[in-house]
């Protein structure tokens, strides 16, 4: 029997042979061994590639800037430090944004009434100037001026009693809480609010008088022992006072933390009587004479 391969792959016997399996080729370099394995331009087994985030980090670290690089760095870091400044700063000063919506009528109130007796004694002052240009006897008129201006300056100094409407404020302090700072900032809202004439007790308050705590309790008042309850009297417009001392977190809240009990009452005729005495300047002099 003959045995040998016909050339189709299937021996004498009519069987099917299997074909050897294939092995593959490794590339020869110039020299005769196979690539990667000793030949001369072979990569030495020890150097491993970087991999992505390897070489990222490599080319971000350290940065290289140029110097226009490092100036828009640096415009834009200030351009975000003023911004920041600007915003921290609107959100300070906007210290009304949690009061009440009541507390804003009032407070609005307060400003239109303020803006509206500024615009009064514009008003006052420009006929005074109209009565002394249109006068026949301008001597005479002006007179007549002076000594109502006068009269105007001695309540302000405290050198003449004055009358009017306005309200009086009583403060009974029975634990002997309540102190000068206390008592001082009641006079500035006051003022603020449009008080023409004030009296702490028997002491008459003008643009000079200082306030101190006194030894033993009380407050002095321009050098002067006053003691509870102590008792303001001042004329001006009731509506814009009494309102200044109620706001919240004013004079009125302010005294009550302290246990002290606080009333205010509008009073259609304020006599302030006490006076205090014309003083000569010792240094000052008109710089008309």
């Amino acid at each position: 029997m003959d045995n040998r391969d016909d050339g189709g792959g299937t021996s004498g016997d009519g069987r099917r042979r299997e074909l050897p399996a294939e092995v593959p080729v490794v590339p020869r370099t110039p020299g005769g061994a196979p690539a990667g394995q000793g030949g001369a331009g072979a990569p030495s087994s020890g150097g491993s590639s970087l991999s992505g985030r390897q070489r990222l980090v490599k080319g971000l670290w350290p940065p290289r800037l140029t110097r226009a690089q490092f100036i828009v760095a640096l415009l834009l870091f200030v351009l975000g430090l003023g911004l920041a400044i600007q915003v921290r700063s609107t959100n300070d000063s906007s210290a009304l944004r949690g009061a009440r919506q009541e507390d804003l009528v009032r407070i609005l109130d307060e400003l239109d009434d303020r803006t509206q007796r500024l615009e009064d004694e514009k008003r006052r002052l420009e006929d005074q100037r109209t009565g002394l240009e249109n006068s026949s006897d301008q001597a005479e008129e002006a007179r007549k001026q002076t000594v109502e201006r006068e009269r105007q300056l001695g309540i302000l100094a405290g050198t003449v009693a004055a009358q009017g409407p306005g309200i009086t404020l009583t403060i009974n302090d029975k634990k002997g809480t309540v102190e000068a700072d206390m008592l001082l900032d009641a006079i500035q809202e006051l003022r603020a609010a449009g008080a023409e004439a004030i009296q702490v007790n028997d002491v008459r308050v003008v643009a000079s008088t200082h306030l101190s705590d006194a030894t033993g309790g009380g407050v002095r008042v321009d050098g002067r022992k006053v003691a509870a309850p102590y008792r303001f009297k001042v004329i001006g417009k009731p509506q814009d006072l009494e309102p200044a001392l109620n706001i919240p977190g004013g004079v009125v809240q302010t005294l009550e933390k302290e246990q002290a009990t606080v009333t205010v009452a509008r009073t259609e005729k304020i006599v302030v009587d006490a006076l205090r005495p014309a003083k000569r300047p010792d240094y000052a002099r008109s710089s008309s004479q």
